[in-house]
């Protein structure tokens, strides 16, 4: 039986941490531009967002961090014969 995807998009590619805080630069940037100056809630909104990607960054480079490290230590743990 074929089964059909419900969704009409396609899955973006995941952004790792680094990308993240490119993103996260580039919309304090904007944020700062002259055009934005004068749109106050526009620039709190970039402001805003940019704090929150860069909060997201720092999360997901500490899941991946642990996660490697959890790996390593699984792996020990079965060279060691203890798992």
């Amino acid at each position: 039986m074929v089964t059909h995807d419900s969704t009409s998009t396609s899955p973006a590619p995941q952004m790792g941490p680094e990308e993240m805080r490119g993103l996260a630069a580039r919309l304090r940037a904007r944020a700062q531009s002259v055009l934005l100056r004068h749109q106050p809630e526009q620039h709190r909104d970039l402001v805003t967002a940019a704090s929150l990607i860069e909060q997201l960054a720092d999360l997901a480079a500490e899941v991946l961090s642990s996660a490697a490290v959890i790996d390593r230590l699984a792996r020990l743990l079965r060279i060691a014969g203890g798992a």
